[in-house]
């Protein structure tokens, strides 16, 4: 029985969309499955790990309406091996599903829908706030690369979305550098604070779009929803106490550096290839109109570049994990950056006149 006909290219998009959801190792077999649903000319495509829940919807021809569960990343491939022109057909054949184009023919296993978990959805979530997918898309750019990575501290497998008042703020640290973004809203949103896992931040940067679109977001206390045009995310949230960001972040520091972004990224790039592998450090040398930038390793190498600044304070040598500060700079898209600095103990801010809302944090050590 003929149960979908779709472009390749088409069905691929959508395929793409929800994959990265499905876990590679699961205890749950049916979890390594998609749940394909068509109703009418409608085929909704969803992926959950139990903590994320992403479907999208695509416009199919032909066949009645079913619902079955089929391995997600098994499909996935075939259908992107698949020549572009390609017309995909999936038909069902007892307990099995055909997936056909041209000559090629794929026969896939498939576990009952009924079986199939899905995220509650709608419990307690707040009002609509919607702003442009670009403009969340951004907010998210300067702050993920902070999040930790399978930390004991699970709150800061992460980042904090705060809404307060028409300023949305977006937070995300390791524990030894903190990146903050902040734009503001049209409307004025109800207070709300929740902190959105990791996996969900790296899925929603994958589906927006550099456009005005909207995106609409409604966040519960325990669950927000994610609304793009013809996808939809549901996540659970981290149940946490996120560190006070507004602690970390420096309220005035003495010293000011104002550089080109190329020119200090490319310098600590070059001073980087001799820092030692494990601990990464790099020495920032400041001395008047002049930063200095020195790597040393095990092997008693060093590496030493020096490139003009703006720089009218005290000397002031200080030691940061070069990867960190590689980063910060890297997430800015501006030709200027500052560099706000105390003593040779104190943590540094990086922020940039065209990012007005962005604030990067690192940790100093010792070197």
């Amino acid at each position: 029985m003929l149960l979908v006909q779709s472009e390749r290219n088409a069905l691929l998009a959508s395929l793409s969309a929800v994959v990265g959801v499905v876990e590679r190792r699961h205890t749950l077999p049916i979890l390594s499955n998609l749940l394909l649903e068509k109703k009418g000319s409608k085929l909704t495509l969803l992926a959950t790990d139990l903590e994320l829940q992403v479907s999208t919807q695509l416009d199919v021809q032909a066949g009645e309406d079913f619902a079955i569960t089929i391995a997600a990343r098994k499909l996935f491939d075939i259908v992107r091996a698949l020549p572009d022109s390609a017309k995909v057909k999936l038909d069902s054949k007892d307990s099995q599903v055909v997936v056909s184009a041209g000559k090629s023919r794929f026969t896939l296993q498939t576990l009952p829908a009924a079986d199939f978990p899905r995220v509650e959805t709608g419990a307690g979530l707040g009002e609509v706030i919607r702003l442009p997918q670009k403009t969340l898309k951004r907010l998210l750019q300067l702050v993920q690369f902070a999040m930790a990575s399978q930390d004991i501290r699970y709150y800061l497998n992460g980042m904090l979305l705060v809404l307060d008042g028409k300023q949305l703020r977006v937070v995300a640290t390791d524990g030894h550098r903190l990146s903050y973004a902040e734009t503001e809203l049209e409307a004025e949103a109800e207070p709300r604070e929740v902190i959105i896992p990791r996996k969900t931040v790296v899925e929603l940067s994958k589906l927006l779009g550099d456009v005005d679109d909207p995106v609409e977001l409604r966040i519960g206390t325990n669950q927000v929803t994610i609304t793009l045009p013809g996808t939809e995310l549901v996540t659970k949230v981290v149940d946490g106490k996120f560190p006070d960001y507004q602690r970390v972040i420096p309220a005035s520091q003495p010293r000011h550096l104002k550089a080109n972004r190329q020119s200090v990224m490319q310098a600590l790039q070059r001073a980087a290839i001799l820092s030692n592998e494990k601990f990464r450090g790099v020495r920032l040398v400041m001395s008047e109109n002049t930063l200095g930038i020195v790597c040393n390793n095990n092997e008693q190498e060093e590496a030493a570049d020096e490139i003009e600044v703006s720089y009218n304070g005290d000397p002031l040598d200080v030691g940061f994990n070069v990867t960190y500060l590689l980063d910060g700079l890297g997430a800015v898209n501006t030709d200027e950056i500052t560099l706000s600095l105390g003593d040779a103990n104190s943590s540094m801010l990086l922020t940039s006149e065209g990012e007005a809302g962005f604030k990067y944090v690192v940790m100093p050590m010792r070197i």
